[in-house]
């Protein structure tokens, strides 16, 4: 019996782990207009527009064509990357985090 009580131990940390996804190269932009773009034009969303509507806050748009919003610190973090950038639009990033309810929980965020 005591030995598998660490194997239980072991396969309950299982669930937590597998929470945090990495989603690479996937088109980044503002809430505001998620609803506008496709995964086959969101490349043409510029950078300008994403900072105009910074207020919105920020997700990514996956190939599937879900909107996947970001928590108030991914926002944050998106901010300062499209802030660094000089890219005019095909703003494309790696992400990762964890899906709580209908919001990313960001962990990191680097635009491609």
């Amino acid at each position: 019996m005591n030995k598998l009580i660490p194997v239980f131990l072991g396969l309950s940390m299982l669930p937590l782990a597998a929470a945090t996804q990495t989603w690479t190269n996937v088109s980044l932009i503002d809430q505001k207009c998620s609803a506008k773009y496709k995964p086959a034009t969101a490349d043409t969303h510029t950078r300008n527009c994403a900072l105009a509507c910074e207020s919105s806050g920020y997700g990514i748009l996956t190939a599937d064509g879900t909107f996947l919003k970001f928590d108030k610190a991914g926002n944050e973090k998106v901010l300062g990357e499209l802030k660094a950038s000089s890219k005019k639009d095909h703003i494309r990033a790696t992400v990762t985090g964890e899906m709580k309810g209908n919001t990313l929980d960001v962990k990191t965020v680097k635009l491609d």
